[in-house]
């Protein structure tokens, strides 16, 4: 440290004052523990006297707690074309919705390639029968949109309580679905 003097906090936390950078060492010395530097943008920079391996070893616990706490959604993603035909569709919804039954998201994607493009009612269309199939144990988290050359719509699992019994109609965001079309298409 480059400083004359430093506000110091002692070994058991009290505030020891403004003191000079030896007689703070000195103090760290006596009590066998480490001068760290906990503010340095202060004036004058704030420093405190702790064991320094045992404060790394604790944030790194802390972090691993807090690490260990989080849930991560992962995003699973299913790629169709207009033309997809019924049989191969089927395929991708039952891999979509063994994936929600895992908790994660699906994002159906429906990629128009030349002509394509002039009849997105024909992938609104197959969007809304995923939606309607998978209705039972997902909710549309994000509805039909399209950005570019590709239509997505975002699938999220249904809350665990509120499981939608068998003969309940189908959810009714399945069927007031809209395309939100961006400016630019090309």
């Amino acid at each position: 440290m480059r400083v004359p003097e430093v506000r110091l906090i002692g070994a058991n936390g009290e505030n020891v004052g403004v003191v000079s950078i030896d007689q703070a060492l000195r103090m760290a010395r006596e009590a066998e523990l480490d001068l760290v530097e906990v503010s340095g943008n202060a004036t004058p920079p704030v420093c405190r006297i702790m064991d320094f391996g045992k404060f790394l070893y604790e944030r790194t616990k802390k972090e691993r707690e807090a690490k260990k706490s989080q849930t991560k959604i992962e995003v699973k993603e299913i790629r169709l074309r207009p033309k997809t035909n019924e049989h191969h569709r089927s395929f991708k919804t039952r891999d979509a919705r063994r994936w929600l039954n895992d908790g994660m998201k699906v994002r159906v994607t429906v990629r128009f390639r030349g002509r394509e493009i002039t009849y997105p009612e024909l992938a609104l269309e197959d969007l809304r029968e995923i939606a309607a199939e998978l209705a039972d144990i997902s909710t549309v988290e994000q509805i039909p949109a399209i950005e570019g050359r590709v239509m997505t719509m975002v699938l999220g699992p249904s809350k665990p309580g509120k499981k939608k019994p068998a003969d309940a109609p189908k959810s009714e965001g399945a069927e007031s679905m809209t395309v939100v079309a961006d400016s630019d298409q090309n």
